[in-house]
């Protein structure tokens, strides 16, 4: 007669994991919610997740397969089965000997699974069992291409591709008698080459994919972090048709070679919609086109995940909610105003407030939110969308950048007039937008008493929190301690230096945070921008106030271990002045 399996709630109990209340309690919660018990007692916070692995393994008599612990992810081999099972079950193959194939999984109740596989693969599993979020956490890594260095050693061109190229490059681009560029031709090499190209950068965390002409190649180069790496050197023979397929799939004019041009591409990557914006720019070796590449989810990471120190985070939480006045956030290109105005507008995005945007282009799409598209070609320029805002009744408006007098003098006439005003502008530091409106034109008594406050910002990379260490006190240089601020008493045990590691492709940076200036307006900074004062006295005015320079928010993320010196010293530098 077979022995009965014991019960799951009975292995916990009786490794002392949780208690015989909270057995009956789980049993109950799951019974309810038509949950598995492991999965309610890991959420109840009972146990944790490789506590129910374990026991899970115990009670069906498999082994348990610890994912962290050193050597084991080596082992596995993608390879072994269709990247479509993998993806859709969650499973990693280990090792296949003969007809024997080992397994990871994670949920060992899952037979249609196992018949499944032993039916497409004609194997016999020899499953073995890890937990789900360190499978995930696997396959995020290796989709992201974190499993192996990134160092262009594996080029992008295989050689079927480039035999198939070689025998269709001298057909003329120009006329479109190329079929190896035409989208209804999935399977054509060049057209195989572009989406690998684009799924790979997207895969890396690239915000921008770089083709670059040259005299006798093309340069291939991802930016990552807002470094550009250079991945792969494409033969000259490519170009024309490399660039007329990107060019074709983003709607521009493929025989149009004397003009820029822009255009848009939407495509399916690891079952995620992801846009780019495709910018083609003549140069002298050819067309330089550059694809942004613009994720949904990017704008969406939450207000505590852009970098906020609390007191900053407090502040900017209390002045997104005020009914009216302008909130200014200012930086170079590429800064991150963008992500932290659309990261504003969700938390505020309500039943109860009526949005409305107008931005050059409309780069992320967001739901309840009223986006205008400037379209400067019919007459649809900033200053027409706000006038025709202003008659729509908004609560709160955003205007993509303030780039003249007009558009600067529309918004604060909106901010006095009831509405919440968000605004770029291009400027170094807080202090100085304030002296860029009024070089602007706009009245200086306009300027003080409608804006609310105004965010500088950088963005600074994020060291790998898994090869970061501390920085030897004999390694510390003098002109980065002088550039930060940071004396070696205070650098010392918690200056952490970039080492580099396979999980972030050897450079020791993985993501990015900004750093903040914050400047909320007083009655004696309004009165100083009424009288023309100069930026050092607003400076001083605003760090009198409470303000947090660039450079000293810098500083505390490089005491807490979130970035270096370098990092910091390279975005900002310390005002001698004002120190």
């Amino acid at each position: 007669m077979a022995r009965s399996r014991k019960k799951l709630g009975e292995i916990l109990v009786s490794w002392g994991v949780i208690t015989a209340e909270q057995a009956d309690k789980a049993a109950q919660m799951a019974k309810a919610s038509g949950k598995r018990l492991g999965e309610v007692v890991v959420e109840a916070g009972f146990a944790k997740e490789d506590q129910v692995a374990k026991a899970l393994a115990n009670q069906f008599g498999m082994e348990f397969v610890d994912l962290a612990a050193s050597g084991v992810a080596d082992k596995i081999d993608l390879k072994l089965i269709p990247d479509d099972l993998v993806k859709k079950h969650q499973i990693l193959p280990l090792s296949k000997l003969g007809n024997r194939l080992q397994l990871l999984v994670h949920d060992p109740m899952d037979l249609e699974l196992f018949d499944m596989l032993r039916f497409r693969l004609n194997v016999e599993l020899e499953p073995r069992l890890a937990t789900k979020s360190q499978i995930k956490k696997y396959l995020e890594a290796a989709a992201a291409g974190t499993a192996k260095k990134f160092a262009a050693n594996e080029s992008l061109m295989t050689e079927s591709i480039d035999r198939s190229i070689d025998r269709s490059v001298d057909k003329s681009v120009d006329k479109s008698m190329d079929k190896s560029i035409d989208v209804a031709e999935e399977d054509a090499p060049i057209v195989k080459l572009a989406n690998r190209i684009i799924a790979e950068a997207v895969r890396m965390r690239a915000s921008d994919i770089h083709i670059e002409p040259m005299e006798d190649r093309v340069r291939l180069r991802y930016r990552i972090d807002g470094v550009c790496m250079e991945r792969d050197n494409l033969p000259k023979r490519m170009q024309n048709s490399l660039l007329s397929r990107v060019k074709l799939m983003s709607g521009m004019n493929i025989a149009e070679k004397r003009v820029p041009q822009d255009g848009r591409i939407k495509m399916q990557v690891d079952e995620t919609g992801i846009d780019f914006r495709v910018s083609a720019c003549p140069a002298y070796h050819g067309e330089s086109v550059v694809l942004r590449i613009l994720r949904p989810d990017s704008v969406r990471i939450g207000l505590t995940n852009l970098g906020f120190e609390p007191e900053n985070l407090a502040i900017f939480n209390r002045i997104i909610r005020r009914p009216n006045g302008i909130f200014l956030v200012t930086g170079p290109t590429g800064s991150g105003k963008t992500t932290t105005l659309y990261s504003a507008l969700d938390v505020l995005n309500r039943p109860d407030k009526k949005i409305i945007t107008a931005e050059d282009p409309v780069e992320y799409n967001f739901e309840g939110i009223n986006q205008c598209q400037v379209r400067e070609h019919i007459g649809l320029t900033f200053p027409a969308i706000l006038r025709s805002m202003l008659r729509q009744a908004p609560n709160i408006i955003l205007v993509g950048e303030i780039r003249d007098k007009e558009v600067a003098e529309i918004a604060i006439q909106a901010a006095l007039t009831g509405h919440l005003v968000f605004s770029t502008l291009h400027t170094n530091d807080a202090p100085s937008a304030i002296t860029r409106l009024i070089d602007m034109g706009v009245k200086p008594f306009l300027v003080a008493s409608s804006i609310q406050a105004i965010m500088a910002q950088r963005l600074i990379r994020v060291l790998c929190k898994h090869c970061k260490a501390v920085e030897d006190e004999s390694a510390y240089d003098p002109k980065l301690m002088m550039l930060t601020g940071i004396s070696v008493e205070e650098a010392r045990g918690k200056a952490l230096k970039a080492v580099g590691c396979t999980n972030c492709n050897n450079n020791g940076y993985r993501g990015r945070q900004a750093i903040f200036e914050m400047m909320q307006m007083n009655n004696q900074i309004r009165e100083l921008a009424f009288r023309l004062a100069p930026i050092s006295d607003l400076r001083k005015a605003a760090i009198a106030n409470g303000m947090s320079s660039l450079v000293q928010d810098g500083k505390i993320k490089v005491l807490k271990g979130t970035t270096t010196m370098a990092e910091i010293a390279s975005t900002t530098q310390v005002d001698v002045d004002n120190k």
